[in-house]
């Protein structure tokens, strides 16, 4: 592959990039954690959208409970956003060996 074809891959790979983040926006992530007494929605972008805490887990003289499973919750979304991300992204480096970024090697 000369420069020149390089140049244009590069080109086409950056236009289908700035697509594909568009496109991560629309894709929604749902998650919970505590029995499905937290739930977390967000986008494949890493939006957090929503945040829904059933009123039976706030207990005053628990703050530590709700905070562990909120956490749970949190990391759990933030594991399902990046594979729907890493998903997609997939799709416009296919074929391309950069080392070093994620998705292309």
């Amino acid at each position: 592959m000369n420069f020149g074809n390089l140049l244009k891959e590069a080109e086409k790979a950056k236009k289908r990039f700035k697509e594909t983040q568009e496109k991560l926006k629309t894709i929604l992530v749902e998650v919970s954690a505590g029995g499905g007494m937290v739930k977390i929605t967000c986008n494949a972008g890493g939006d957090f959208l929503s945040l829904k805490i059933d009123r039976n887990l706030v207990d005053p003289n628990d703050v530590e409970s709700l905070e562990d499973v909120i956490l749970a919750a949190l990391k759990q979304a933030s594991e399902e956003v990046r594979k729907a991300a890493e998903q997609e992204m997939g799709k416009i480096t296919a074929g391309l060996k950069l080392p070093g970024f994620p998705g292309f090697n």
